[in-house]
């Protein structure tokens, strides 16, 4: 079946787009999310065509349609919808550009209807649609574009700057059609949005319905000009920029996971109340972004900051809100850190990812001096995701090479190697010179991840050190633990953070420097002297109690036995909970 540039067919259940004979499909269905890559498709494949669509247009074309003729492509909704973006730029480079805003605004319209399982932002998309079909002349078309951003972002209730850019490029648009009433209407909404604010009532989590997260960040992707937190930067090189971004977290929110709207659930926008959102970002300068870090870390129990560095496949706005929800879940009273390099955000951009990376690993080594020198923590932990494990070992090598094997208390506490998307022959030729640089350092592996299955594949059958079984890395100066045992429930290769038996072992590292037989759930795997290798055991540990006794404790400075247990009963009411919980976390508190 063949539609229009703009055709919906199927009720929704199937979407076509039609482009010079190309026709690509995407299958949308109520089942679950599968992991970031489709198990049964071709990793080298998918790879490639990205690079093919820089130099063979045509080809890429061609070979993005055979792949979504794939059973295995068709039916995942997430790189169906990738493959389909990277047409729509392949056009727009052809100078084919009123197809590629045809194609963009029908990725919005399917973005919508499917937040909760691609993860993309409509706005971003209707964006994308304006910019196009103004450049070909279509400028209906791009008032439809930018009308339709301008109600996703005043759905999401988004801050009035933001809005007011929006509404001033339909003034523009207005005023080049020759609709003089309109671009004033727009002028007088943008005035409107502007003006200031009426005298704020309430405080921080005061009956709001959701709470706000303070993220510190450092980036060295590229601006895009855009005041849109979702958009403000984007997938392009740029200088190391500082800020704050600050996330909302729904009051009712389940930890490990992301709230975002469903269609499910009928929520077509995001809403703080419900949904883990980016609100803000705000650029700062080194000198003042360091002095406010020492001032919130100055006013904390715990002088404490945590770095959070994000792996392939991952947008600046899913970077901050993964990193608050790990604060947040963690109930962490330290100061949470976000370190987000310039990945492409998609499922078919995992070479230009493994390109920049390496840059981003010089500028993240300089980062963590910075931290540690100027902070103002006196302990500063680390959380590394998949690619993003690159850039941290080399990082980490730099700094070990800079201090000479000085001696001393380590610069980190902990560090946490989760998922690595590393060669693992290089990861253990590089653990000797980096052990030095932190207290404890783990590795969370799985045998069921399907993004470094697919990793090996592309690395020519290297293993990586994040996978589990058999292979699993066994090194001095290590803690591997086999998350394996969490299957598909492992939230597409961000089990670390998205599952709460995860959850529960990384708060256990970060609150006391447990060693492993004192976490809960974890079986020790070998009895070799020197090395390290447990598994985890799902259904052992009762995770929510356990994360809401740790973050009670820990917020609430209790360091013995004694205290924490006359203290249990009133954490966790339910007294047969409270007794299976109770010599768990005497055993926590026996180190």
């Amino acid at each position: 079946m063949m539609v229009n540039a703009r055709g919906m067919k199927g009720g929704g259940l199937r979407f076509w787009h039609l482009f010079g004979g190309l026709v690509l499909c995407m299958a949308i269905t109520a089942a679950p999310a599968r992991p970031a890559l489709a198990q049964g498709a071709d990793p080298a494949q998918l790879a490639s065509l990205s690079a093919l669509a820089l130099s063979d247009p045509g080809a890429a074309l061609s070979g993005i349609s055979t792949a979504l003729a794939q059973p295995d492509i068709a039916s995942d909704a997430r790189v169906s919808f990738d493959l389909n973006k990277l047409a729509a730029e392949v056009l727009e480079r052809q100078g084919r550009i009123g197809e590629a805003a045809a194609l963009y605004a029908d990725l919005a319209r399917f973005a919508q209807r499917n937040r909760d399982r691609i993860g993309a932002d409509p706005a971003v998309l209707w964006r994308a649609a304006a910019r196009l079909a103004e450049a070909a002349g279509d400028l209906a078309g791009a008032i439809d574009a930018e009308t339709a951003r301008l109600a996703e972002l005043r759905d999401g209730l988004m801050p009035a700057p933001v809005i007011a850019e929006t509404l001033a490029r339909l003034e523009v648009l207005a005023r080049a059609t020759g609709d003089t009433a309109g671009a004033e209407a727009y002028a007088r909404a943008q005035a409107a949005a502007l003006a200031p604010p009426e005298p704020a009532t309430g405080v921080r989590g005061d009956g709001r319905g959701y709470s706000e997260v303070e993220i510190f960040y450092a980036t060295d992707r590229a601006r895009t000009g855009l005041a849109y937190p979702a958009e403000f930067y984007g997938a392009g090189r740029g200088p190391l920029e500082t800020g704050i971004a600050r996330v909302t977290v729904p009051d009712d929110h389940v930890p490990g996971q992301m709230e975002a709207p469903s269609v499910w659930k009928l929520e077509f926008s995001p809403d703080p109340v419900r949904h883990v959102t980016l609100r803000s970002i705000e650029p700062m300068a080194p000198d003042a972004y360091f002095t406010l870090m020492r001032q919130r870390i100055a006013g904390q129990d715990r002088r404490e900051a945590f770095i959070f560095i994000h792996g392939y496949n991952v947008a600046f706005d899913a970077a901050a809100r993964r990193a608050a929800q790990l604060a947040h879940d963690m109930n962490y009273s330290g100061l949470p850190i976000l370190y987000s390099w310039p990945s492409q955000g998609s499922t078919v951009g995992y070479i230009p990812d493994a390109a920049v990376v390496q840059l981003s690993a010089r500028r993240l080594s300089r980062f963590l001096d910075q931290v540690v020198a100027q902070s103002g923590a006196e302990t500063v932990h680390i959380v590394a995701h998949s690619m993003g494990n690159r850039a941290l070992t080399e990082a980490l090598e730099l700094m070990a090479l800079r201090r000479g094997g000085e001696s001393g208390t380590p610069p980190f506490g902990q560090i946490v190697f989760a998922a690595p998307d590393v060669d693992m022959d290089l990861f253990a030729e590089i653990l000797p010179t980096i052990r030095p640089l932190a207290s404890r350092m783990t590795l969370y592996a799985s045998e069921n991840d399907w993004a470094l299955v697919a990793s090996r594949k592309l690395h020519g059958d290297a293993p990586r050190a994040g996978q589990g079984g058999d292979d699993i890395l066994s090194a001095a100066g290590i803690d591997s633990v086999d998350m394996s045992e969490l299957g598909e429930d492992m939230l597409a290769h961000g089990y670390f953070a998205g599952d709460r038996s995860a959850l529960v072992d990384l708060v256990s590292l970060i609150w006391r420097n447990l060693a492993p037989e004192y976490r809960c759930g974890l079986k020790s795997e070998t009895a070799e002297a020197g090395r390290s290798v447990w598994r985890y055991e799902p259904g052992v540990c009762p995770d929510d109690a356990l994360l809401a006794v740790i973050g009670t404790l820990q917020a609430e400075g209790i360091n013995t036995p004694e205290a924490a247990d006359s203290e249990l009963s009133r954490i966790v009411p339910d007294p047969e909970l409270a007794q299976s919980v109770r010599p768990l976390v005497a055993r926590m508190m026996t180190p």
